[in-house]
This record gives structure tokens, sequence and C-alpha cells, in this order.
């Protein structure tokens, strides 16, 4: 009967481990609203308050869209670098009131 109880502890405690991290994550948009991240002129995410979290996110976030942009771009018949430009200036001119934004200078402005 304890040997069943350790096992159950044991499983118990190896279940939590598994599941916290996901419960951690922070969403994108939990992210862009509290300040952590915005969006940079080259059309990728970038890490305004850099803590582990924030940079898988931005990690994830910026990898997908890099094979989204690289579809358009072959689809377009163009370079990468024009797709990543304009929907990098389509991102930053829809971002609402509140969310960071890079700037022409390289610095992160509140819009």
């Amino acid at each position: 009967m304890k040997q069943i109880k350790n096992i159950l502890t044991f499983a118990t405690l190896l279940l939590s481990l598994i599941i916290t991290p996901a419960a951690w994550a922070i969403s994108l948009d939990d992210a862009k609203n509290q300040g952590l991240v915005g969006e940079q002129l080259n059309g990728y995410l970038g890490a305004v308050k850099s803590t582990p979290e924030v940079n898988a996110l931005v990690k994830k976030i910026n990898s997908k869209r890099r094979e989204a942009y690289a579809e358009t771009a072959r689809n377009a018949g163009v370079e990468i670098n024009i797709i990543e430009l304009r929907i990098g200036e389509r991102l930053i001119q829809r971002a609402p009131a509140g969310q960071y934004v890079q700037t022409p200078n390289g610095q992160w402005s509140k819009k």
C-alpha cells in the first residue's frame, strides 16, 4: 500500500512538472499588453523587457513569421527582406495604443 502511495505521489509530481511550464507560458497578446514585447521595423517581434520566458516567446513567434514571410516571398517572386519590411510597417501602424513599437532609430516607443 505504501509503495502505491509513493508511486502516485511521484506520478503527481511528475505530471505537475510537465503541465506547469505550459501554464506559465505567456501569450503574445498578454506580452504585448504588459509591455514585454513589441513590433520591430523588420517585421519581427522584439523583447522590450528580456526574460527567459519572453525570449522563448519571441523566438517561437519569429520562427513562425520567418516561415510565413519566406513562403510569401517565394510566391511573390521577391526577396524576403521586402516582405519583412512591408509587414513590419503594417504591424507597427496597426499596433494599438499602449503597445510598444520600434522607432526608426531603433528605440522602443509606447504607442
